[in-house]
């Protein structure tokens, strides 16, 4: 059969019809698709200001620059690529408070946007904040020298017993043991009971918080690992001489370093309890340990030891003239210490070699604080600033007594008073040392204080656990 031109023609115009058509149709679906599915995610999705954070965005158009916001503040840009994704990492503003924030990217050229929510908070997550056991919370924000002097009490818990550990505070959730065989964990915002566990002995050890688990020793020998969300026993060991534990455990790259009384330092797999090795010094052990660019540095007896973290032998070993119950800190090469002869050591860290010695009135049983060039710690007298690379004094403030550690956060020393007139809790101002504030508990303090999020927490002798906060804010 013969097809006529006009036939040929009308089918032709038939076949551009339905071309045009599908194409308006697939433009259309395209655009739905981008117009409708633009998603950005973080990663982490909650940490401190100053934090770095990655963004990864997809459903924007082809080839774009991308504008990220935190809040209405620049934080920088990407471009898309064939595909309309994109991924580059942002910087936290260090003036981000804690709480939620959004991070939302726009596209330049079509105008598509999409937005994360991002948590800032600050953790503390175990006695010294972190392995270096420096005592300083870089990120705090919130309480300063021109606003600290207005704290008030925000919540309390009275436990079972006194309260000689420090609190450890992770992701909203308070933990710290009690004289009356428990560890308890709080919500740190309204001091509300989450769950206690039952060791059996007091706990004098300040807990470490790592990938979900909450690693705390005990007077009855043993170190416990417990599920920091509901309690439960994960694992727990007993030293072979049933030794107690006052050390706090440190929790770095997967492994758990402790060391218990009768002088035996160990490292254990953190997941599983598995003893990786372990260390005997000479003297009893109460320091707990601080671990920084490969070697465990740790009080036992008279002598502090440089012990491998990776096989657990030695490296080095410097001797004082007292029993040293101080925890050391471990800043830019130096290692700080207090000694039961009344000195606070600076030590150089590879080798042992002694920098420098500061003598004080009395036995230096606290554990140092280290920030902004100054080292920090009391005695049985006195609270004391040096400077961290001659040891020369800057300041030091009579009557703050302690074997409460020092605690540093923006421009401030937090400390807990054992004797004097009054079981206060202190704020000084770290470049003078002038008392902002103070609060009388009912008993000694010997819990040292953390600091985060805006809110100071310490455990006293009259059993309670404190949580100090300015008025008309929430952590």
């Amino acid at each position: 059969m013969q097809v006529s031109f006009r036939s040929k023609v009308n089918i032709l115009v038939s076949l551009l019809v339905v071309s045009s058509a599908c194409l308006a149709l697939l433009f259309s679906v395209k655009s739905e698709a981008h117009a409708a599915s633009p998603h950005i995610s973080l990663s982490p999705n909650h940490t401190h200001p100053s934090a770095s954070v990655k963004v990864s965005g997809k459903g924007f158009q082809v080839s774009e620059t991308i504008s990220i916001t935190f809040d209405s503040i620049s934080v920088g840009t990407a471009t898309t690529d064939s595909t309309g994704t994109f991924a580059t990492k942002i910087i936290i503003p260090s003036s981000a408070l804690p709480g939620t924030h959004t991070i939302q990217a726009t596209g330049s050229i079509s105008g598509l946007t999409a937005s994360a929510s991002f948590l800032v908070q600050t953790d503390w997550a175990m006695f010294g904040f972190n392995a270096s056991n420096r005592r300083f919370n870089p990120y705090e924000n919130v309480l300063s020298t021109t606003n600290v002097s207005s704290m008030v009490l925000d919540w309390s818990y009275t436990t079972g017993g006194g309260i000689p550990s420090s609190p450890a505070i992770v992701n909203g959730v308070v933990y710290v043991g009690s004289q009356d065989d428990n560890l308890y964990a709080f919500n740190a915002t309204t001091g509300a009971k989450l769950w206690s566990y039952s060791t059996g002995g007091f706990i004098q050890s300040s807990s470490a918080v790592a990938n979900g688990i909450v690693y705390v020793g005990s007077n009855d020998g043993h170190l416990y690992a417990i599920n920091a969300s509901t309690g439960a026993t994960v694992w727990n060991y007993r030293d072979v001489n049933g030794s107690p534990l006052v050390s706090s455990p440190v929790v770095l790259n997967n492994s758990v370093y402790i060391g218990f009384a009768d002088g035996n330092v160990y490292a254990f797999k953190a997941a599983t309890g598995v003893v990786l090795w372990h260390y005997t010094t000479v003297g009893a052990l109460e320091s707990s340990a601080a671990v920084v660019n490969g070697v465990v540095y740790v009080g036992s007896g008279i002598s502090l030891y440089a012990i491998n973290a990776t096989i657990g032998t030695k490296l080095w070993s410097y001797t004082t003239g007292g029993q040293i119950n101080s925890t050391p800190a471990v800043v830019n090469g130096v290692v700080y210490f207090g000694s039961s002869d009344n000195n606070l050591y600076a030590i150089k860290a590879s080798t042992g070699t002694k920098l420098w010695s500061y003598t004080t009135s009395n036995s230096i049983d606290s554990s140092p604080a280290v920030a902004n060039g100054i080292v920090y710690f009391t005695n049985n007298d006195n609270a004391y600033a040096l400077n961290t690379k001659t040891g020369v004094l800057l300041w030091n403030s009579t009557g703050v007594s302690a074997y409460s550690s020092l605690t540093v956060a923006n421009g401030i020393v937090y400390s807990g008073a054992y004797t004097g007139v009054a079981p206060n809790v202190y704020a000084l101002n770290a470049t003078t040392g002038a008392i902002l504030w103070s609060y009388t508990t009912g008993n000694a303090i010997e819990s040292s204080p953390a600091v985060v999020n805006g809110v100071v927490y310490i455990g006293s002798f009259d059993n309670k656990l404190y949580a100090f906060h300015l008025p008309g804010t929430t952590p």
